[in-house]
């Protein structure tokens, strides 16, 4: 997942900025269980770092992921 998401950063340059969390680390336990995700999960903040989609654990789907990003730009022009 890490290459995955890591990659979005340049499929949409300078529009997306992301971030890996370690699960192990206590900060990321926090955010897991803030999330309601069992184990992981990736989420979509937006500039005000609100969440604005999720998705939990290993029902991740990268294309259902760039369509929301895309659909989110599409919406903040």
């Amino acid at each position: 997942m890490k290459t995955a998401v890591s990659g979005l950063e340049k499929e949409f340059p300078g529009q997306v900025k992301t971030e890996n969390l370690n699960a192990r680390e206590e900060e990321s336990h926090k955010v897991i269980k803030e999330q309601g995700f069992a184990t992981h999960g990736l989420l979509i903040r937006n500039a005000k770092d609100e969440v604005v989609w999720r998705q939990a654990d290993h029902k991740v789907k990268m294309k259902q992921v760039r369509a929301e990003i895309r659909r989110l730009l599409k919406s903040a022009d």
